[in-house]
């Protein structure tokens, strides 16, 4: 497998549900960066969240965030893309304030939501910046938003279906998320392969959730882990073990790391 980059998710992929790196799988990735190989984390979650794993694994690439809506230098930490999305702001405010949804507004200044949770909670402790606003978003003022997040506790495929001639829709088992058109980890990618050169054949992608499908098809080797769903895995080309056993460890030791020669 000739492999000139790695494009990992984080949360049910390198992260354990303790928000931790294993050892195997810090050290599966260091001999995969000594063999030369571009590693690049690929994730949902926004920069301040994903910058201290980043210099945790002492990566130099750029980092997807918010699942392609933005690409962060990965030394400066800087915005090198970002894709806004526009949604009807009345009409998602209504619907959103008259069920019982949390609603998260990711946008290039910052967090605003409805109400605070246990996810938020720990970004705030891992980025060490609070959400900007808490409360009724229609009184809100944000703008350039990267990613809306409702969460509604269960499928809501009727709800996310209003959106899709305005924005990218990723369906979630909890809510769902939106995205400017054509926005994906998969569009992020294309661009930093562009810019580094290698072919999308020469690429590998590892995930777990709806956000990965996308990346996983269209790479030269797609992998699912084991606690991704069917549809991840119906898209993956592998699919390695769990990700609480260090599944992307497992996969990168058996397939992507060269004999040593002696």
């Amino acid at each position: 497998m000739n492999v000139r980059a790695i494009f990992i998710d984080m949360d049910g992929t390198l992260l354990k549900a303790s928000n931790n790196i294993s050892y195997r799988n810090m050290e599966a990735i260091y001999r995969l960066m000594n063999q030369g190989v571009k590693v690049f984390l690929a994730t949902g979650r926004h920069y301040e969240v994903t910058a201290p794993y980043h210099k945790e694994i002492g990566l130099g690439t750029p980092m997807i965030c918010l699942n392609g809506a933005a690409i962060h230098d990965g030394q400066t930490g800087k915005a090198i893309q970002m894709q806004t999305v526009r949604v009807d702001e009345a009409r998602f405010h209504q619907l959103t304030a008259e069920n019982p949804f949390n609603v998260i507004v990711h946008t290039a200044n910052g967090l605003y939501c409805k109400e605070t949770n246990e996810e938020i909670d720990y970004w705030t402790k891992v980025g060490q910046i609070p959400p900007r606003y808490i409360g009724d978003l229609r009184q809100a003022n944000y703008k350039d938003v990267l990613k809306y997040s409702v969460l509604t506790g269960a499928p809501s495929p009727k709800f996310s279906a209003l959106f899709k001639k305005e924005a990218e829709v990723i369906d979630w088992n909890n809510g769902f998320e939106l995205l400017a058109p054509n926005v994906s980890k998969w569009s992020a990618i294309k661009s930093l392969l562009r810019a580094y050169r290698i072919s999308p054949k020469e690429a590998v992608a590892i995930g777990d959730g709806p956000n990965d499908i996308e990346m996983l098809r269209h790479v030269g080797t797609g992998v699912a882990m084991g606690n991704a769903g069917e549809e991840v895995k119906a898209a993956a080309d592998f699919v390695t073990g769990h990700h609480e056993k260090d599944g992307l460890a497992e996969f990168i030791e058996r397939y992507l790391h060269k004999a040593y020669v002696v």
